[in-house]
């Protein structure tokens, strides 16, 4: 019995060693990051740090004959009167936010259906946000309102302080045009908010402690009333500490109102309820990772990420509500749209009689829409099989991408946009989805395209998947390697890369003679539900390694060559170049490196970043941080490796991605000797810019280094 009691106690201690070598394994990173102090966002020495290498970056680019020039051009661009004006349609008014040289910081702003069709159209100021800035001494960002249906007389108005997630809400009377004196108003917070009836909003901020996840968004919503204090809200639901967020809305309906609230267990996973009257919750039962997109005519709308029912993932459903309680499901659901190869949708909206369906084939974009009659719901499926009908096609130009950029759920009226690399921003207004397409506004050409083409290649992975890209470049293309060239990637959450129009692309690359390339690589969502779980968590490294064939394709090509080829990525962006530089520095000769995620063992440390586990994984387990550490651009800069001379651009005010690892990462490569560029923008959040002038000398600085780096 001893000697058993000895075993034991021997193996009890080998565990105890082996827990704690595993723990100090995990914090290894901390303790031994030199450059951990660079963290603390407003931390003295972190800024002294970064006020003397924004200094010399923007010393050394000032001096280059290029920045003045593309400064003043990208101003002009970005401030430019003849913008489409892109609005929200709002019972008789037509409401838009519009930011330019006499309105720095912005207006919201509004007008009627009749002065919108017209060339220059009188706008009708909402509210003044640089007026509201002086007045309050406040350096304030509008971030959005919500405008409560149907009458659309109250608005929540989110303003962040210098741009950041964090935003403080207030009321606001669009009669009279003013804030509403003791009206629903929270304190800067990553608030989510929104309308019930005239006098109750649902609300999930930090109601103190213990009321925000590990990714400090709220945990807890509640029902508030008018005229009473936050601390008596009624407490709806309650999540986890390690959920992402629990929040509520309604969806407001000419049919009926439908609330719902919903607890987001991770980035692609969520519980959802109806609440009923009395305040009861009915489970939605539909898979975790479906997407909810909004109520319509009786039924759930929404979109499958993987198969349910015999219903392939990519498909959007509808299901009645009046079925949610059913025990046989299968017999319930009504498929509306089944995917074919190539094929995925991009985007969901109602009118107050259609379903908009925005779709890709092969990456060019289509709109679909279907209606309800008594028969039932008319669907449309791109495989046409059994017991399928086709509803419609809204008619738009063939090649390109297309979007509703606004749609109402209590009139059938819309408005469409249509773009492509070299194809300004044409947008229509239809009176409905049957009606024929009416073009309004158009974008005048903004720079010289008609030497210029766009076409498609691909390029094959290295596990032999075929990768797509675009590529813009003259129509006398010399194939001889020396073309400046930019290549352009994300690869992550779902988001599909699709062609758009872009002034400062135009003006300050292409006609100039760049050569600008668009991967859609693996990660993205592009061809459905598969591509991006292709390169999920322990897939990662599938999408640094598209991007890195396409920039291969393009060298083999002979479009361009190492010496002459640059990539650019921001945020999820940032972590694909920085892992293409660090695998293959040879291979590139510019990265311009955007409010990156870089610091991958640390990224959960640094909210919000735990909420991005489901898209990642989680450092802190052995498993993830096995293949995390093999990709994570900071922990993978080593010495004696020639790097390019990377340009990392971040802001202070980002509380979506933590300046950190931009500063660190930048710090680390200069320790190894690595000239780098670093700017840091004091304002702006995840956009890098809080106003037009700040855009603008950010665009100068990423163009004159590309030029500076890549040119002939």
């Amino acid at each position: 019995m001893k000697a058993f009691i000895r075993i034991f106690a021997a193996a009890l201690l080998l565990l105890c060693i082996v827990s704690t070598l595993s723990l100090l394994a995990q914090t290894q990173t901390i303790s031994d990051d030199p450059y951990i102090w660079l963290e603390e966002r407003d931390g003295d020495k972190a800024l002294e740090w970064v006020r003397s290498h924004d200094e010399a970056t923007l010393n050394e680019f000032k001096n280059d004959s290029n920045f003045a020039v593309f400064q003043t051009q990208a101003l002009a661009i970005l401030d430019a009167k003849d913008r489409i004006p892109y609005v929200s349609i709002m019972g008789e008014y037509l409401y838009n936010f519009w930011q330019d040289a006499d309105h720095v910081r912005g207006i919201w702003r509004r007008t009627t259906l009749s002065e919108f069709a017209k060339p220059n159209p009188q706008w009708e100021t909402v509210l003044d946000i640089d007026s509201l800035n002086r007045l309050e001494g406040q350096s304030w960002v509008y971030k959005g309102a919500s405008v409560l249906p149907p009458q659309y007389t109250k608005a929540l108005v989110s303003l962040s302080p210098g741009g950041q997630d964090a935003v403080c809400v207030r009321e606001f009377d669009l009669k009279t045009k003013s804030f509403v004196s003791n009206g629903f108003s929270l304190p800067e917070a990553k608030s989510s908010i929104a309308w019930c009836d005239d006098n109750t909003v649902v609300v999930g901020t930090d109601f103190g402690p213990g009321s925000l996840t590990s990714s400090e968004y709220p945990r807890i919503s509640k029902l508030w009333k008018r005229g009473t204090p936050i601390t008596e809200a009624q407490t709806l639901l309650e999540g986890d500490e390690s959920d992402v967020s629990v929040d509520g809305w309604v969806g407001f309906r000419p049919e009926g109102n439908v609330f719902r609230i919903q607890r987001g267990t991770s980035f692609w996973e969520s519980k959802n309820w109806i609440v009923g009257d009395n305040l009861e919750r009915v489970g939605i039962p539909l898979p975790d990772d479906a997407e909810i997109n909004g109520f319509f005519k009786g039924y759930i709308i929404a979109m499958l990420y993987s198969d349910w029912l015999g219903v392939p993932e990519g498909s959007v459903i509808a299901l009645k509500i009046a079925d949610i309680k059913s025990a046989n499901l299968v017999s319930k659901v009504e498929v509306i749209f089944k995917p074919a190869e190539k094929n995925t949708v991009t985007g969901i909206s109602m009118t107050k009689d259609y379903l908009l369906v925005s779709i890709l084939r092969n990456v060019r974009g289509r709109i679909l829409y279907y209606t309800v009659e008594d028969s039932g719901l008319y669907f449309h499926s791109e495989t046409l099989t059994n017991n399928v009908w086709i509803s419609g096609e809204i008619d738009l130009p063939e090649y390109g991408s297309v979007g509703v950029a606004t749609a109402g759920d209590f009139s059938n009226m819309i408005m469409v946009t249509f773009q492509d690399y070299l194809s300004p921003t044409r947008l229509y207004l239809l009176d409905d989805p049957k009606s024929q397409p009416k073009e309004i506004k158009a974008l005048p050409a903004l720079f010289d395209a008609t030497d210029l083409q766009i076409t498609q290649g691909q390029a094959k992975s290295k596990d032999g998947t075929m990768i797509p890209y675009f590529l813009v470049s003259s129509k006398n293309l010399k194939l001889d390697g020396n073309n400046p060239t930019l290549l352009y990637g994300y690869g992550g959450f779902r988001s599909s890369q699709t062609p758009y129009y872009s002034g400062i692309i135009g003006k300050l690359w292409l006609e100039r003679g760049g050569v600008y390339a668009v991967a859609n690589i693996r990660g993205g969502g592009e061809f459905g539900p598969q591509w991006h779980r292709a390169a999920l968590m322990e897939n990662r490294q599938k999408a640094f390694d598209d991007f890195i064939a396409v920039g291969e394709d393009l060298i083999a090509r002979k479009i361009t060559s190492s010496a002459h080829l640059g990539i650019m990525g921001g945020s999820n962006g940032g972590i694909l170049v920085g892992a293409a530089f660090t695998q293959r520095p040879e291979l590139f000769n510019a990265v311009v490196c955007v409010v990156p995620l870089l610091d991958m063992i640390r990224y959960t440390k640094l909210p919000p970043g735990a909420s991005w586990i489901g898209e990642y994984g989680d450092p802190d387990s052995a498993d993830a941080r096995s293949y995390i550490e093999k990709y994570s651009p900071y922990q993978n800069i080593k010495a004696g490796v020639k790097y390019p001379q990377i340009l990392f651009v971040t802001s202070t005010r980002d509380d979506r991605v933590h300046p950190g690892h931009a500063r660190k990462t930048a710090a680390n490569m200069e320790a190894f000797g690595n000239k780098i560029y670093f700017y840091e923008e004091t304002e702006g959040g995840h956009g890098a810019a809080a106003d037009n002038t700040q855009r603008a000398e950010l665009y100068a600085i990423e163009y004159t280094y590309l030029w500076k780096m890549l040119g002939r």
